[in-house]
């Protein structure tokens, strides 16, 4: 994209430029003197206008037109017959004009400028008339001499403006802009003589960032037709953006001068490569406009742009002409202004009679009547009607005034109030032109154009900066739908810009949710619980981020992780503590343990009251009373350390269970292993000799199953003594993948590892117990607690393998806790079971139910069989078999 500017036209010395002129006017001083409307007048001003569109096929002038042209131009007329009929501005001074047409061609348009400064050349170059002489001696044949043009209201297009004001500054002539909006004519080192009542493009980009940054947008796309209007404006979006921030440029795409077929396809597909930059920013003239709206609709996207455009847009309706459905919801600008019900007074009373100052005009009243004049007795063919010469304006034909007009009788107001201070100064107390005035310095009348301040046509302020630029004030309108009866279609106003932004948003209306402004960024904004992650390189994209886990949002760019005891809210914008939860006696989890210690108690205290009632008896003194009272303690204990496990833990409990936890254990399987071990010792003894033993007696069987006892106890005496009993909650138990499944667990200071070690020694204790077992196998059937305690033995190892796989393969289970206690006091109470229902259910049994059977062998069989001979010699007889 040109930056404004960069076309800088070489310097030229003026006298080297006025040979130049004087070879350029020879060639083309007759056709621009041809196609021209002159006024007489005693100080005349130049204008420009766009009467016609640019030609195609290397014409230089294309099609009429009526409204940006000849409206503008009799704009001009209107002002200066108001200047002239008021007696309080100019009296005696007569204001004259010659405008000429422009074509809407910067070429065209410096062409036809030249004979702006005819006067200054010719004054110049050839003032004495005997300089001359045709040949043969004729003398020449004489012309009235140029008019002297003092200011020029013009141009209109900002390319045509900036070509003009090359050519003027040179020759000192003030120029007033009514429609050039470019910002690089706000540079008054390089166009000192320009001024205009328009603003400039800097201030309508500034209201464009406004609009832009109040809807919420933050990634649009910018086009330009190529010229200075257009990529100036861009510019100045761009870069007034730039230093807003916020607002990121998706693409610039510039509309070439002469676009080839297709171009404009280009254009739409362009944008398309960035969809989610559905704003796009739109300096471009009235054709690219339309053409622009065209490809769009042509390609099936009406609705999804959503224009901002310029004040070469406004409020008109040729750019968006059968085209309204693509343009719903469009926001465009114009530079503030009124419709002047004068000049509509005063145009719709024009016609062929009273308005032949106008060259143009016949050509106009056949272009909005759509009928033809005859023209050199040739009447227009059939196809088209002739004009009668009584239409009229305004009751044959549509007329809306346009949205210039205003700028226009604004501009030659400017020069009148600056020629009638001028006046006042040069010529006190004089009416008409005075000798100071005839030949108006240039320089001097541009400080009274600075300086000038009224009240406009439309009642607003006109004045300038010193840079020759008029304040910004603008109107936004909204194209809008037709509504039903509700409202009408059409540029509805929406807000106005003057050095900040008004903006009605409720009364904006779009296509889809009347209501709902449509997005227009590069990234949508990130729900809760999401951070940004910027793209690179461009600060308006982003990707959206989850914080998951156990993070939570703290800005919009950073997640953090909650804190140990917390886990975040649901949508992860903040932490909240994590829940605390326990084995409790009502959780589903805690009913079958408590169950088989419920049922394991009883029976272990029916065991017990039985052996204690038939503490005589042979079954009982058989079985060694002693270390069966202790066996059937560990049990019990067994049993009750499921209570602990579930109950709520405390330092007490906690205590309770380092020691309760292996003592039951160890004091079961210290009597069994001395027990096993005693009938080991006696069945390999009474292999060799007939010698008892030692140590078989009950005291020292006691002796020993405490001794074996004791190393728990101290242990865990020491344990507590160096490491007190206490309850933690562990967070990281239950640190679930899932943060709404997280859980404290409130437990007892015991890792895996030392509740392991607490069994450790039991463990031990059993498989020594389990060794003596298999080797006691095969003493004979009268030591018949062997076999037993074998069994009892190979069982509890089978239960006690079986739960280390499930104890341990259950660490990282959600339900650990509750699997792992369960798997324990399982465990626990059914090798307690094993051993309970293995040695003692049946001696109960007997006990209960067959006391006949509870006597001495001998004594049972002489009662069974009184006929019988006795029993054979070594038979147990001290219990029953």
């Amino acid at each position: 994209m040109a930056r404004p500017g960069s076309a800088r036209e070489p310097r030229l010395h003026p006298p080297l430029l006025v040979l130049v002129l004087v070879l350029v006017l020879a060639q083309a001083g007759a056709a621009g003197a041809a196609g021209s409307v002159r006024l007489a007048g005693g100080l005349t001003l130049g204008g420009l206008f766009p009467v016609h569109a640019r030609g195609a096929a290397g014409r230089a002038c294309g099609q009429l037109k009526k409204e940006q042209g000849v409206h503008r131009l009799e704009a001009m007329l209107y002002a200066l017959d108001r200047v002239n009929a008021d007696p309080e501005l100019l009296p005696g001074v007569r204001l004259g004009a010659r405008l000429l047409d422009t074509c809407s061609r910067d070429t065209y348009a410096l062409e036809q400028a030249l004979s702006f400064v005819q006067a200054l050349i010719r004054r110049r170059g050839d003032s004495d008339e005997g300089a001359v002489r045709c040949p043969g001696g004729v003398p020449p044949l004489r012309t009235a001499p140029p008019e002297r043009v003092v200011a020029v209201v013009g141009a209109s297009a900002s390319s045509v403006s900036i070509m003009v004001a090359n050519v003027l500054r040179l020759f000192a002539i003030p120029q007033i802009s009514y429609a050039s909006t470019a910002p690089e004519l706000s540079d008054s080192t390089r166009y000192d003589f320009f001024s205009r009542v328009v603003p400039p493009d800097s201030y309508q980009a500034q209201a464009m960032v406004d609009i832009v940054r109040a809807l919420g947008w933050n990634y649009v796309s910018t086009l330009a037709s190529e010229g200075n209007y257009g990529e100036s404006g861009v510019e100045a979006f761009v870069q007034i953006s730039r230093e807003a921030g916020g607002v990121c440029i998706a693409q610039s795409i510039k509309i070439p001068r002469e676009p080839k077929p297709g171009e404009f396809n280009k254009v739409i597909k362009r944008l398309m490569e960035t969809p989610n930059a559905r704003g796009i920013i739109i300096f471009a003239n009235e054709d690219d406009i339309r053409r622009v709206l065209e490809a769009a609709s042509q390609a099936n996207l009406t609705g999804h742009f959503l224009w901002v455009g310029s004040d070469s847009w406004g409020a008109k309706t040729s750019p968006i002409l059968n085209l309204e459905d693509v343009a719903v919801g469009a926001i465009t600008i114009l530079p503030k202004r009124a419709s002047i019900d004068g000049f509509d007074q005063y145009f719709m009373t024009r016609s062929l009679e009273n308005n032949r100052r106008n060259i143009w005009f016949a050509e106009f009243w056949e272009e909005n009547f759509n009928c033809k004049l005859t023209s050199s007795g040739t009447q227009s063919d059939d196809a088209t009607r002739k004009c009668t010469g009584e239409e009229r304006i305004g009751r044959d034909s549509t007329y809306e005034q346009e949205g210039k007009v205003q700028f226009v009788i604004d501009a030659v107001y400017a020069i009148a109030h600056a020629l009638h201070s001028m006046h006042q100064a040069l010529c006190p107390g004089l009416t008409g032109l005075c000798p100071a005035m005839e030949t108006t310095d240039g320089r001097m009348l541009l400080q009274y154009i600075r300086a000038v301040r009224f009240n406009g046509s439309a009642g607003t302020p006109v004045m300038f900066n010193e840079n020759g630029d008029a304040p910004g004030r603008y109107d936004i309108f909204q194209y809008q739908a037709a509504n039903g009866s509700a409202g009408s279609g059409g540029y509805q106003a929406v807000g106005q810009w003057a050095e900040t932004l008004r903006l009605d948003v409720e009364a904006l209306q779009w296509s889809g949710e009347p209501r709902e402004v449509p997005a227009s960024q590069c990234s949508l904004p990130c729900r809760p619980g999401e951070r940004k992650k910027m793209v690179k390189g461009v600060p308006c994209c982003w990707h959206c981020e989850p914080c998951d886990g156990y993070r939570f949002q703290v800005d919009e760019f950073t997640c953090e992780a909650c804190p140990g005891d917390m886990r975040p809210t649901r949508n992860h914008t903040g932490c909240r503590p994590t829940p605390v939860v326990r084995l409790s006696w009502s959780s589903p989890w805690a009913a079958p343990p408590l169950l088989l210690a419920v049922l394991g108690s009883m029976a272990t205290t029916t065991v017990v009251a039985t052996f204690v009632r038939h503490n005589n008896t042979p079954i009982v003194r058989a079985s060694g009373r002693e270390l069966s009272y202790v066996l059937l303690t560990g049990i019990f204990l067994i049993y009750a350390i499921t209570f602990l496990m579930v109950a709520e833990p405390g330092a007490a409990v906690c205590a309770a269970r380092r020691l309760f936890l292996g003592l039951g254990t160890t004091l079961s399987y210290s009597a069994l292993l001395t027990k096993t071990n005693r009938i080991y010792r006696i069945f390999e003894q009474g292999k060799r000799s007939v010698t008892p033993p030692p140590f078989i007696s009950p005291t020292s069987q006691l002796a020993i199953t405490f001794s074996l006892t004791s190393v728990q106890v101290v242990g865990v005496m020491a344990w507590l003594g160096a490491q007190p009993p206490h309850s933690v909650i562990d967070y990281e138990e239950q640190r679930t993948v899932d943060p709404e499944q997280a859980r404290g667990v409130l437990k007892c200071d015991m890792s895996d590892l030392s509740l392991i070690g607490c069994l450790g020694y039991s463990l031990l204790l059993m498989v020594t117990c389990t060794v003596y077992a298999i080797k006691a196998r095969g003493v004979p059937e009268t030591f018949n607690e062997a076999k037993p305690i074998g069994f009892t033995m190979y069982t509890t190892c089978i239960i006690w393998l079986a739960f280390v796989p499930i104890f341990f393969g259950t660490a990282q289970s959600a339900e650990k806790i509750y699997i792992q206690t369960t798997t324990l006091t399982v465990s626990l109470s059914l090798s307690a079971s094993v051993s309970l229902g293995m040695l003692y259910v049946p001696k109960t049994y007997v006990i209960l139910f067959h006391p006949e059977q509870n006597v001495q062998k001998r004594k049972r069989s002489l009662k069974a069989t009184s006929t019988v001979t006795a029993p054979p010699k070594g038979e147990d007889t001290e219990a029953p078999k």
